[in-house]
């Protein structure tokens, strides 16, 4: 009460905010006579005039009046449009790097040409971020009209572009393009080998679309660029076999937790399913050491099979298991689900199981999007998420009043008992308002469903238009012409981002399929206007018949897709309406508790069709929905904080490498490396303080031929008198540089610098990817610790920290063992052969959260390292021993008979 009188006094802070850049607004408004009375020429030519003024130490704050009233005069020749004064708030909001909230049909893609022309005018490019490379092109060349018009450049980046397309486009003024292409650039550049090859700049400010679905709802979802490894195909097809066979009793499903588990009964029928099958030994038990990988692919198969559904979570499209987006309703081409889900999903539907992949590279949306110094975003929702964009991204939202009142009508939910009640009253509600030509949009949740909508209207004889993944090729043809009178649309959330449903039909749509193939001459001119006319007529015939209804056929677990639903109707001060139909059997409503509404409703007598109604219910609804919210608020909050420990690490490696590329001579490094490595050697062979009768001589002798490629008589050494490890370590450095002086005299300077460059990448690329799928493993197993009474985050900072010094070590050990045998042939151009480009690989957008075994690297990975460091060994004749030197005893006999030379020819009679 007392808040709420404050407020009324007061006013909010948002209020408050926008209150200030008020004046903002009347000045730029107080230009508009002056800057319409300039020709072309003298409106662009303020181009060249702002760049001057920052470059003469003016800032970007300084000139917003005059860019922002510059950007509307010139929208307004090259588009025909011009700003409202609330799409000028929207842009002072985006420049200072906030979440503008603008509702469906405010001009957001217009809005953020302020900002961009204001920021790209330093020179250091801007970023606009965009769902889909449909949206990525159209606004690019929608609003790059503007910016040419002022002398800007403009690019644009597509799944299809080369390297060098790319570099031209990031190197423009203004760069359009998607979450995934430029998320996967940043990943790529980070895998190259100089820095020419590399196509971003350093980042400078984002302005991303649709923010809260890329920074909330796709937060979990990692960017992954990965390599094959070992088929294990048919281990997927065959636990595949063996989960039809289980019982009700063998297996517990959590649809809240979104978690399958066996039983005590239902390891034990599985033990036996998988001993008939051959697939582990009679009385070995499934958590058995050696029964790991197979738990794991049970463990996969049964998640496919109890909590994936086909058409809803995923379809199977053109012999491929596609993914479908739970918020947008999407086929998620070219991302796969991890930990093996995938290839279970193959398995059940039976089509070809692929191979899976081990992670090269991966990064999160949440991590890529924070390494932008300045970053703003825009959508209609994003009130609903504002602590989480607060606490995560430290981004204020700023809810921007519409320019003209929202009179839409949200009626309240109507609650039915069972899916067939629901379904009977939506389909009376859409022939009513077919009958009296009102469009109706119906909002899905699944494939699965919008085809059940579809068939019951098809038995009605209602025609009608369905957008679901299957069709998503003709959504902007669909949702174009879902405002004319008597259209019926049902879509799933797919429907929600990008394109306007605009009453009487998308005026620009017609124009352009219609007028196509004319000519410029009156005829065509005559067309036009009948068209326009035509589209005029058709919107005030849906404005009288009462506008866009919006059916929404279940509630989503997240307002926020609930209230995009709404909002296709009702744009710019349009009439309309939107209500949702409940049953106690949808999945929202099952799954939190609807038995006991189910017994209240039968003790209230209400009879089969008849629906309850009240606010109390919307209200309930909304609690149960700010529970999910906050739950999985929580889940992201505590992912983050596990990919941060990965996000700092990954910063050190990639600055390391910029590093590595910015010079030509990196053997100051690679001699750092060497000498650390002999230091690590010397304290494990001989013990601080040892006597010489206690040092390891084995060890040093065999290590320092394996390391460093030195045949050194550590037993004489160590039986000199009064010898010390300071003595050793100086005889084995001096001969260490004479080895590698020997190299350098032999090859060259210019030679031995590049062979140490890219071999020095080529290793610290390899150990990164190791590292990668060590910390897969710990971050698996790492909840388990928590039984131990200790903090499973900690132990992962710990861990996590002890391997990735445990991997610097393992690299510079690395380094300096392929660099001490490498032997170079000097007339090969391919001397120093550098790996699979970074194009070439495998891009993946993976689901996490599913746990089981990470894919193991195989041999093949380490091919480069173990063909250079044996290239003496290659030369060796293997039937003839007395030409093979001093071997290591731990090392392959050369004799090729695969055993240790301990085993074979070196062993001791």
């Amino acid at each position: 009460m007392v808040l709420s009188l404050v407020t009324r006094a007061f006013g909010t802070a948002n209020d408050r905010y926008l209150k200030r850049l008020q004046r903002d607004v009347e000045a730029i408004n107080a230009l508009e006579p002056e800057l319409e009375a300039l020709d072309d020429a003298g409106l662009r030519s303020r181009t060249e005039s702002f760049r001057e003024r920052l470059a003469g130490g003016e800032t970007v704050d300084k000139i917003l009046v005059e860019a922002f009233a510059t950007v509307r005069e010139a929208a307004k020749r090259s588009l025909g449009q011009r700003h409202f004064d609330a799409q000028l708030l929207g842009g002072m909001i985006l420049h200072n790097g906030m979440i503008s909230e603008m509702k469906t049909g405010e001009g957001k893609t217009l809005v953020a040409t302020l900002p961009v022309y204001l920021n790209a005018l330093e020179g250091k490019g801007v970023h606009v971020v965009t769902v889909n490379d449909y949206l990525a092109q159209r606004d690019s060349a929608w609003m790059g009209r503007v910016y040419e018009f002022l002398g800007l450049t403009t690019g644009c980046i597509v799944n299809t572009m080369s390297d060098t397309e790319r570099r031209e486009a990031y190197n423009a003024d203004v760069t359009y393009g998607t979450n995934n292409e430029f998320g996967f650039d940043y990943l790529r550049d980070n895998m190259k080998f100089h820095l020419d090859e590399m196509v971003q700049r350093d980042f400078n400010f984002a302005i991303v679309d649709e923010v809260d679905s890329i920074l909330i709802d796709e937060a979990r979802t990692p960017l992954i660029i990965s390599g094959p490894v070992e088929d294990s195909s048919a281990a997927y097809v065959e636990a595949n076999q063996i989960i039809p066979q289980l019982t009700d009793e063998d297996f517990e499903v959590d649809e809240k937790a979104r978690a399958a588990t066996l039983t005590d009964a239902g390891v034990e029928h599985t033990e036996r399913l998988l001993e008939k099958a051959g697939l582990i030994e009679e009385g070995v038990s499934l958590y058995d050491i050696t029964s790991v990988t197979v738990l794991h692919h049970i463990n996969q198969a049964l998640r496919a099979h109890k909590l994936f559904q086909r058409d809803r979570d995923y379809i199977a499209h053109e012999g491929r298991i596609v993914i479908i987006d739970e918020f947008t309703g999407r086929m998620m081409e070219g991302r796969r689900f991890s930990d093996g889900l995938h290839q279970a999903l193959e398995a059940k539907e039976e089509v070809e199981v692929q191979n899976e992949n081990q992670t090269l590279a991966s990064i999160t949306f949440r991590n890529y999007f924070r390494l932008y110094p300045k970053l703003a975003g825009m959508t209609g929702t994003a009130m609903t998420e504002s602590a989480e964009f607060a606490e995560i991204y430290k981004l204020e939202v700023v809810d921007i009043p519409t320019n003209r009142p929202m009179i839409r009508d949200d009626q309240n939910d109507e609650v039915y008992r069972t899916l067939e009640e629901k379904y009977n009253a939506i389909n009376e509600l859409i022939g009513d308002a077919n009958k009296r030509g009102q469009p109706v949009l119906v909002g899905t949740v699944s494939i699965e469903k919008s085809e059940e909508v579809s068939a019951a209207l098809k038995s009605q004889n209602i025609a009608h238009e369905v957008l679901n993944a299957r069709h998503h090729e003709r959504e902007a043809q669909i949702i174009g012409q879902a405002g004319v009178p008597g259209a019926v649309t049902i879509a799933t959330n797919m429907a929600g981002r990008g394109t306007d449903i605009q009453l009487g039909g998308n005026l620009e749509m017609r124009l352009e399929a219609e007028l196509a193939d004319m000519e410029e001459n009156p005829a065509r001119d005559e067309k036009e206007a009948e068209i326009r006319a035509e589209v005029e007529r058709l919107h005030d015939d849906v404005l009288t018949s009462g506008g866009l209804m919006v059916i929404g056929t279940e509630r989503h677990e997240s307002r926020r897709i609930d209230n995009q639903l709404r909002g296709r109707s009702g744009r710019q001060g349009d009439p309309g309406t939107s209500r949702f139909f409940l049953s106690l059997q949808d999945d929202l409503m099952r799954i939190f508790g609807s038995e006991r509404m189910d017994g209240m409703l039968r003790k209230l007598g209400i009879e089969e069709g008849e629906a309850i109604v009240h606010p109390w219910i919307n209200k309930a609804l909304e609690k149960a929905q700010q529970k999910v919210e906050a739950r999985n608020f929580e889940i992201r909050k505590q992912l983050l904080q596990y990919d941060d420990v990965m996000n700092d690490q990954r910063k050190v490696i990639y600055e390391q490498r910029k590093d590595l590329m910015r010079t030509d001579d990196v053997s100051d490094t690679v001699k750092a490396m060497r000498a650390e490595a002999l230091d690590e050697l010397i304290t494990r062979a001989i013990p601080e303080k040892a006597f010489s009768e206690q040092w390891d001589t084995d060890l040093l002798r065999e290590e320092a031929m394996r390391i460093f490629g030195l045949d050194i008589p550590a037993e004489e050494w160590a039986a000199e008198e009064g010898i010390a490890d300071e003595e050793i370590h100086d005889r084995m450095e001096k001969m260490v540089d004479e080895r590698m002086a020997a190299k350098l005299a032999n090859y060259g300077e210019e030679i031995m610098r590049m062979a140490e460059k890219n071999l020095l990448l080529q290793i610290l690329d390899q150990h990164w990817k190791d590292h990668l799928l060590r910390l897969d493993h710990l971050r698996q197993g790492i909840g388990l610790r928590a039984f131990g009474q200790k903090n499973p985050l900690n132990e992962y900072k710990r861990e996590a920290f002890d391997l990735f010094q445990d991997m610097l070590a393992k690299l510079r050990e690395g380094v300096t063992m392929l660099l001490s045998h490498i032997e170079i042939q000097v007339n090969s151009p391919e001397a120093v052969q550098k790996p699979q480009a970074p194009r070439e690989m495998e891009t993946e957008h993976a689901r996490i959260g599913q746990f089981g075994d990470a894919a193991q690297p195989t041999t093949q990975s380490n091919a480069t390292i173990a063909q250079a460091s044996n290239q003496d060994a290659k030369r060796l004749d293997p039937d003839a021993p007395s030409s093979w030197g001093k071997v290591p005893r731990n090392a392959p006999c050369p004799c090729g008979s695969g055993k240790k030379y301990k085993h074979c020819h070196g062993k001791i009679s």
